[in-house]
């Protein structure tokens, strides 16, 4: 339950139109979430969230990231991305390298297989996001749109030290 700063006693319930809209966005999600995967699984066999990883290393200096910057850059936690980067090692699209700055770190590097899979595989992928979102949306819808997330997003990311966010943990 959310509660207004400095009263513990009174929840701030949604609104009925907060309501609609928060079951709107969340309906919105899981189901883009979904039909991103199942496109992604049947095109290349793999999650939405490995072609994200993907291409973060595609689009980074040398197809290459410490495993952190990476974790920081899909809002995962660091676990979870050990987990997905062992997955994409097994396929051949991913491979570890040692940090030789810092003994404990390591480096997160697109293979000249994965660089392929994407290839392959991005057109689809492009075109699901199309026909799922932005078809449906005017250009002004979509550029408050993003706006609007950029807004959700720093409110969730905060600066100050200790911050409980997925790549720290």
């Amino acid at each position: 339950m959310n509660t207004a700063p400095g009263s513990a006693a009174q929840p701030r319930w949604l609104t009925d139109e907060e309501q609609r809209v928060w079951r709107a966005y969340l309906h919105a999600t899981t189901l883009l979430e979904d039909h991103l995967d199942r496109q992604l699984q049947r095109d290349a066999g793999m999650p939405h969230i490995y072609y994200g990883l993907l291409v973060g290393l595609a689009e980074a200096p040398r197809r290459r990231l410490r495993m952190t910057e990476l974790a920081m850059q899909a809002k995962i936690t660091r676990s979870r991305l050990s987990h997905a980067i062992a997955r994409l090692e097994k396929n051949g699209w991913v491979r570890r390298e040692d940090c030789p700055s810092d003994k404990r770190g390591q480096f997160a590097v697109l293979t000249d297989e994965g660089a392929e899979v994407l290839r392959r595989t991005a057109p689809g992928h492009v075109d699901a996001v199309r026909q799922a979102m932005f078809d449906r949306l005017s250009p002004q819808q979509q550029k408050a749109l993003g706006e609007i997330m950029e807004i959700v997003a720093e409110g969730l990311q905060p600066n100050e030290a200790g911050a409980d966010l997925p790549w720290l943990r």
